[in-house]
């Protein structure tokens, strides 16, 4: 390896190229046509690597270019250099284009656990070239440091150098059991959740206020209830049986809402930050195919069930 690359560090591709041509073409003219350069240039590389190499790899005559003894040497060894640099390449091209290889996936434990696992076992059914290394955690992973091909995050993206791809949108709405609301009836005003038990999730941004809007109005109240939690699923088990009112992203709740168990509260009302699902991965022109198809697929597939 160290002497291919000082090899290489002497010579040129385009001078190889050049030379190789001339041999194959069996004149400059020829040569130049075979890579589209005028035929002065072409003998410039030539005569540059013949120089750099400190020996002589053709006879030139004025009716004919014939191969040194040394020269027909070099060109068997470079003919076969190009071959494997050209067999490389289109190996590079066939694996880059075709969905394979290991993927790494960062994905939030609720939303990956919920939205995105179910989708898991369908997608390597139809790409079984590609091995999934799913990994579940609710902290900011640093998607280049630790090696992952895509993060999906949930909520206001912050500003990076990633690239990123919106997913889907979201808001977060109130919600109570149809058994709350029967015992202790629908709050009219933002005002008025002051009188109801309330579920907080510790780890929204706004806590311990809820911010609402509706249209240009803002109100922000500050609600109290019997359980807090820095884990959503919990605080809406919590609410499907008739604890309190949560305030949570409708991903969330949306199966929820579709079965019955939770039922809109204040619904002209939503949390006054909106925030989306995306898909984030490392920077760089050249999105990998396994990374590419991934996004696609969950993409499609989560804006499908957003709109059940």
């Amino acid at each position: 390896m160290h002497k291919m690359q000082e090899f290489l560090g002497r010579v040129t591709l385009d001078e190889l190229s050049a030379f190789v041509a001339v041999v194959e073409a069996h004149s400059f003219t020829g040569a130049a046509k075979v890579i589209g350069r005028d035929a002065t240039i072409i003998s410039r590389r030539i005569g540059q690597l013949e120089e750099r190499l400190g020996v002589r790899l053709l006879s030139r005559t004025t009716r004919r270019v014939a191969l040194t003894e040394v020269g027909t040497l070099f060109y068997q060894r470079i003919r076969t250099l190009l071959d494997e640099l050209d067999s490389a390449s289109l190996e590079a091209s066939n694996f880059a284009a075709s969905p394979q290889g290991l993927l790494r996936v960062s994905l939030p434990v609720t939303f990956g656990r919920r939205w995105v696992a179910p989708l898991l076992p369908a997608f390597i059914a139809q790409h079984p070239k590609i091995r999934v290394d799913a990994r579940f955690a609710d902290r900011y992973v640093d998607v280049v440091a630790e090696g992952f091909d895509v993060a999906i995050r949930v909520g206001v993206l912050r500003d990076s150098t990633l690239v990123a791809k919106q997913i889907a949108p979201f808001r977060n709405l109130l919600y109570a059991a149809p058994s709350y609301i029967a015992l202790h009836g629908q709050p009219e005003t933002p005002e008025a959740l002051l009188d109801h038990a309330c579920l907080g999730f510790s780890s929204h941004s706004s806590w311990p206020d809820w911010v609402l809007k509706k249209g240009g109005q803002h109100k922000t109240v500050r609600p109290t209830g019997p359980l807090i939690s820095d884990n959503s699923e919990s605080l809406l088990q919590a609410a499907t049986e008739g604890v309190g009112i949560i305030l949570t992203p409708d991903w969330l709740a949306s199966s929820a809402v579709r079965n019955g168990e939770l039922v809109p509260v204040l619904p002209q009302w939503q949390s006054s930050e909106v925030g989306g699902i995306y898909a984030v991965m490392p920077p760089g022109r050249l999105v990998p195919t396994k990374a590419r198809v991934f996004v696609d697929e969950i993409t499609r597939a989560i804006q499908a069930g957003w709109e059940q």
